[in-house]
């Protein structure tokens, strides 16, 4: 068993102002796939110019901040934030949903699409590759927080999160990290780096974040207040991932079919 390191919530402390490693963390997030949007708007097969893609920057920001936000509230937390609707304000008290991120994104990609003569799919095949860096500072957010941890297990590198019983877990954050982030990320970046049938960059982004969420999703303690949500097996997660997984696998199947 390993010893979970006891971070310093607090990175940088100036007086009454805290900067903290988990928002430091969206920092890193955001200022990454910007700058890989720079690059890739180089590439001759692009609508999307480094210019456009500072622009679109502040799109992807809302959309995930706001996205991130209601999705928590919705599908994680709907019974408490409706009875106490001026604590969905509350972002400093953390909560925030990868499904509602990504649905606030994808509103960005349609609004900002139509904007700049830019089709949804053709969007959509851009920013995909970008997504998974963030991902991976994400996670290593939450490990540092110490929050969504994984469940009880015997395997030599479990650990003991503060808040979780004493107990040995998965350090289901940083297995996320990994495939979610690294793993995803060269998977999609290498597929992206030619041209392929329209929309099948995002799907195929959409179909390894599905499988690798829900595969995770098993060393992962369900949320306390949610547990279970169907079969007695699966999580919120996995029921969010579902969809994901079968529209990946059905696009990317009929866009070769078809040849579009």
């Amino acid at each position: 068993m390993l010893e979970y390191p006891q971070f310093d919530s607090v990175m940088v402390s100036i007086g009454p102002l805290e900067l903290r490693w988990y928002g430091m963390m969206y920092i890193f997030g955001i200022v990454s796939g910007w700058l890989l949007g720079r690059y890739r708007a180089t590439k001759p097969w692009n609508k999307m110019t480094p210019k456009l893609m500072d622009d679109f920057i502040t799109w992807a920001i809302l959309g995930v901040v706001l996205g991130g936000r209601i999705g928590y509230v919705l599908f994680y937390n709907a019974s408490f934030y409706f009875s106490n609707p001026l604590k969905i304000f509350a972002v400093w008290e953390g909560g925030m949903s990868f499904h509602g991120g990504m649905l606030g994104v994808l509103v960005a990609i349609w609004l900002f699409g139509r904007a700049n003569n830019m089709t949804f799919m053709e969007l959509g095949d851009f920013v995909s590759p970008l997504v998974p860096p963030g991902l991976f500072f994400g996670r290593i957010g939450n490990f540092i927080n110490a929050e969504l941890w994984g469940r009880y297990t015997d395997l030599p590198w479990a650990m003991p999160f503060p808040g979780a019983g004493g107990l040995p877990r998965h350090p289901s954050q940083l297995y996320e990290a990994a495939l979610e982030g690294l793993v995803l990320f060269a998977v999609v970046w290498w597929y992206s780096s030619k041209p392929r049938p329209k929309g099948c960059v995002g799907a195929l982004f959409l179909l390894g974040y599905g499988c690798f969420r829900f595969l995770v999703e098993f060393a992962r303690e369900p949320d306390r207040h949610l547990g279970f949500i169907a079969l007695n097996w699966m999580s919120m997660g996995q029921l969010l991932c579902m969809p994901m997984i079968l529209f990946g696998i059905g696009w990317i199947w009929w866009s070769y079919r078809n040849d579009v």
